[in-house]
């Protein structure tokens, strides 16, 4: 029989400890519903959090998995990724299973959400973890009269040992929008190796598998599948080191420790007729 898993507190915020039967460890605050932490089992971090980061009401946490709902970026009239990660999320159930934990949380239309985005909704973020594999699937009803659209993003920070060893293969022929100048692209080579700002939303991601790999200092290769359903695009980002400098919740050389990976829908926002929902997944496997 599952068994249920209790509330805990991490950084002074409510959290929930996943503890798969095999050793798989992930922690959810409740703030934002955001995944810190993800250790796979026999493994290491496999998340970046930045050490600068605030932990508080109001704030985002930078790191980890933001819930970016229902705007992205600065694409829209509301405060940059929207409100969903900055939001007390509630813990619908967390529990422990024979090969896995899972915990559920939801988001719902409030007064406070309405004065910004005047829609009646619920959201829904699923974790799971087992093995050497993390699932978070969001998911979005309309509960509302009448239809609205939104886009989304799971912005997963990945941790990294060094930029300069990284590469991400997987991305070949996709189109893309380049955040840095403003410019619709394509990619033309199968590696993408990191380096200097990079800001981008390829399309038309849904049937691909992504790769980061990492050469480690000792020979060996880390090598992270990257998989989603659902969500139509990929967000690749790093705010190399002007940028990174710049932001006070990241230390300076923090950008060469982190690759965001964002399993998204962007380009073309979802809508949802009332009654109406949609789902996406984004699944990291340690191989």
């Amino acid at each position: 029989m599952p068994q249920a898993i209790a509330i805990t507190r991490h950084q002074g915020m409510e959290a929930v400890e996943l503890v798969a039967p095999d050793g798989a460890r992930a922690t959810v605050l409740l703030h934002g519903a955001h995944v810190l932490s993800w250790i796979p089992a026999g493994a290491d971090e496999q998340l970046y959090v930045s050490p600068k980061t605030a932990y508080a009401s109001g704030q985002a946490v930078r790191g980890g998995v933001p819930v970016v709902f229902p705007q992205f970026a600065e694409r829209g009239p509301l405060q940059k990724h929207g409100f969903a990660r900055t939001k007390p999320w509630q813990l619908v159930s967390a529990e422990q299973g024979e090969d896995d934990a899972l915990a559920v949380l939801r988001l719902r239309d409030d007064a406070a959400t309405r004065m910004l985005w005047p829609h009646a909704f619920e959201a829904e973020l699923s974790v799971r973890v087992a093995g050497r594999t993390l699932e978070i699937e969001l998911a979005c009803e309309n509960r509302g009269e009448a239809a609205f659209s939104f886009a989304t993003a799971l912005h997963s920070y990945l941790r990294l040992g060094d930029l300069d060893a990284a590469s991400l293969a997987g991305l070949s022929g996709l189109r893309y929008f380049d955040s840095v100048d403003r410019s619709e692209k394509t990619q033309r080579v199968e590696l993408l190796l990191p380096s200097g700002e990079l800001d981008r939303i390829y399309e038309q991601v849904l049937e691909r598998e992504l790769t980061l790999h990492e050469q480690l200092p000792d020979g060996s290769e880390r090598r992270l599948l990257i998989r989603q359903q659902g969500f139509e695009d990929a967000v690749v980002w790093n705010p190399g080191a002007d940028k990174c400098a710049a932001l006070a919740d990241m230390p300076a050389d923090g950008f060469r420790q982190m690759l965001c990976v964002e399993a998204a829908t962007i380009m073309r926002p979802i809508e949802l007729q009332p009654g109406e929902s949609w789902a996406g997944m984004q699944i990291l496997t340690l191989l």
